[in-house]
């Protein structure tokens, strides 16, 4: 059977994750870049009499109302009056858990895709309002690119990120799905009222690679030290920056040389998946 439509779904890393301090509404402030990557996820759309929502793949995503992009449709659905009745196929090549952001990236395409199926060609401005009513990260993946990440997740602001063109992102998922919400409670522990500023390198080619944290990556690894370890290995094998992405578990090394990224994923073989992505600017 032919879909009505098909759309990718783009994983991302952060460069640097900042957790500045907790919202009156419970969620917490952040500072972060946002790097969208090429390893996607495909969501297909089928015509159907009810609404149908199936994961396969590498990884499989809960089916139905367990599915993110059931959030996503229901939202939709009430926003605009609309009877989404499709059979949704998630074939998922981004791991879950890891940090990678593919679950908020589906819940955003299903936006991008019934907008357009529907033929009401909503702004991302218009999509992004909706996405804030599904997660924190949705209207990063309605927007795309590389974007400063700030707020809740919802202000989004436009970059010089020049030194990452033709880097190359080599992630390594060590088979550890890592809850969110476990992660921010054990960060709120150490959170403190927090009197400077924070502020990123700028991404030019005089980037100081060091200015570059993530706050989970303490609290990560001190729980999964082998997280750790997988740090240490891309350093090792010559990665020019190496990071937890998000609340983790995914550990990934930016490099300038393929020859480098063959090496480290020899180091990785037969123990971890590894991803070569490529940033989407």
């Amino acid at each position: 059977m032919d879909s009505l439509f098909s759309i990718k779904s783009p994983s991302k890393v952060n460069l640097g994750l900042k957790v500045l301090n907790k919202r009156p509404d419970n969620f917490h402030n952040i500072l972060s870049i946002f790097i969208e990557l090429n390893l996607y996820d495909t969501i297909n759309f089928y015509s159907n009499k009810t609404l149908e929502i199936l994961s396969k793949g590498i990884y499989l995503a809960p089916n139905n109302q367990n599915n993110i992009i059931y959030k996503a449709v229901n939202i939709f659905s009430k926003e605009f009056d609309i009877n989404v009745n499709y059979k949704i196929v998630l074939n998922k090549n981004i791991p879950i858990g890891a940090g990678l952001g593919g679950g908020s990236s589906n819940a955003a395409k299903t936006l991008v895709a019934l907008s357009q199926i529907n033929n009401l060609n909503l702004s991302k401005e218009n999509l992004c309002n909706i996405g804030n009513q599904i997660g924190s990260d949705v209207p990063f993946f309605i927007r795309g690119g590389i974007k400063e990440v700030t707020g809740k997740g919802e202000i989004i602001n436009t970059i010089n990120y020049s030194v990452l063109k033709n880097k190359i992102f080599l992630l390594v998922f060590p088979n550890i799905s890592i809850s969110t919400k476990w992660a921010y409670s054990e960060i709120k522990k150490h959170l403190e009222p927090k009197k400077i500023r924070h502020k990123f390198s700028p991404l030019t080619d005089k980037v100081n690679w060091a200015l570059f944290e993530n706050d989970f990556e303490h609290i990560v690894c001190l729980t999964y030290p082998e997280i750790r370890d997988i740090k240490k290995m891309l350093y090792k094998t010559g990665a020019l920056y190496s990071s937890l992405s998000g609340s983790g578990s995914t550990m990934f090394g930016i490099y300038n040389d393929m020859k480098l990224v063959n090496k480290a994923i020899k180091s990785f073989e037969n123990k971890y998946h590894t991803f070569i992505a490529h940033p989407q600017f």
